[in-house]
């Protein structure tokens, strides 16, 4: 590749990688894209199943079993949140290869990395595996939203990102109730991670059955001014994201001792009702616009990390992690504004430019986190939390409050 670059006003772009025909679902019959839709739906079903069980075994895995400390916890976040940063760069390489192969081939990993976690001995092998998983995880997290917004019918984004969405909650639902009965039923955290592999690998198998037209673009490096929202607010709901990912569940175990079938159940609410709003929020987004929900959804977490910090009731706070994980499907308001201001052919390039500037924050903020919790005080981890929050809100007023048109 040549490494000319071509620059017009604020905007850099590599002079290899202009656009090339990108092949995308409006050539596709009706019927034929409600099938792809279907198993694509399957897929982010599979990796919710196996997702939301590392989400809820995590916490009790890495405080309990393996008896982390809140530093050890941090340098492990940080460890995996890295691959974000280098998934933008294996999907470069792997561009013009079709969207439904990359997907089938990293969800591989996916599994793998999760299925070891039934054997880890020590942190430094807990570090290794996890780097596996969370590696084919990144290199996932563009492609539903993208493959998504290829198959979507004209004016209806928002309605199938919110579909697909809830397909996630549901299988992540599954998930859950499976690992409580089993759990309650005398079944060891270890093997719940098998559960969790396996279900990876049928989301694999189901990527197969998604057209291969869905391609990426070829490698390209596009900066454009009017992405540059978009990538503020997607560094700032880095940092919001990893404080409740590394941190709000390690509170309830380490600090208030929530047992595993305890956190089992708080995530089992929280997908429920992520179920129940994924739909109506895609329609608020299409309906009401990206603005007024972002500004929703970054005000109530401003409350909500302001409550970890001051609240000391056990079941407030188990109502706050809820309501913290649940309202995380509004972030989708990002996706479609993307969806919005972005011709096709940038879509997959900007989406992936988002998700590795939020693992730039995802990276540094459970090492500062874990530095805070250990020699200041947990308090002072979600305070850096509100701050990202209501910086966040600052970001949403650039965003128009009436829908850009695509440019020409």
């Amino acid at each position: 590749m040549s490494s000319t670059t071509a620059s017009a006003g604020t905007e850099t772009v590599s002079a290899d990688s202009l656009p090339s025909p990108v092949i995308v679902a409006p050539s596709l019959p009706a019927r034929y894209r409600r099938r792809s839709l279907f198993f694509l739906g399957l897929a982010v079903a599979g990796v919710g199943f196996a997702m939301t069980l590392q989400l809820g075994l995590n916490a009790s895995f890495v405080g309990q079993e393996m008896r982390l400390t809140g530093q050890q916890q941090g340098i492990l976040e940080a460890f995996r949140e890295s691959c974000g940063i280098t998934a933008l760069l294996i999907l470069a390489l792997l561009a013009g290869v079709a969207e439904p192969v990359i997907g089938a081939a990293v969800l591989v990993f996916l599994g793998v990395g999760l299925s070891a976690y039934s054997v880890v001995p020590t942190f430094p092998w807990l570090i290794i595996t996890s780097l596996i998983w969370s590696q084919g995880l990144h290199i996932w997290m563009p492609l539903p939203n993208s493959m998504t917004l290829s198959l979507s019918e004209p004016g209806r984004s928002g309605h199938r990102l919110g579909q697909i969405s809830a397909a996630g909650a549901a299988g992540s639902a599954a998930g859950l109730v499976l690992a409580l009965v089993l759990h309650v039923g005398g079944v060891p955290i270890r093997p719940l991670w098998l559960l969790a592999g396996a279900a990876a690998l049928l989301a694999a198998v189901a990527c197969l059955a998604i057209p291969r037209e869905i391609k990426a673009p070829r490698p390209r490096l596009v900066v454009r001014r009017r992405y540059a929202t978009y990538y503020m607010l997607c560094l700032l709901e880095g940092w919001r994201k990893q404080i409740f990912i590394a941190f709000s569940g390690f509170l309830l175990v380490k600090v208030y001792g929530t047992p595993l079938t305890t956190m089992l159940v708080l995530w089992l609410t929280t997908q429920a009702i992520g179920w129940f709003l994924s739909p109506l929020i895609g329609r608020l987004i299409d309906r009401l616009g990206e603005r007024r929900v972002l500004m929703t959804y970054y005000a109530s977490m401003v409350v909500v990390f302001g409550g970890y910090i001051f609240l000391h009731n056990i079941h407030l706070l188990h109502a706050l992690f809820v309501v913290d994980g649940a309202f995380f499907v509004m972030s989708m308001a990002l996706t479609t504004y993307v969806g919005r201001i972005a011709p096709p052919e940038e879509r997959t390039p900007t989406l992936s430019l988002g998700v590795a500037m939020n693992h730039v924050a995802a990276v540094s903020m459970p090492l500062l986190g874990g530095i805070l919790w250990t020699h200041v005080g947990y308090q002072w981890t979600f305070a850096v939390g509100s701050l990202a929050a209501a910086a966040s809100i600052l970001g949403v007023f650039f965003i128009p409050a009436k829908r850009p048109a695509l440019p020409a």
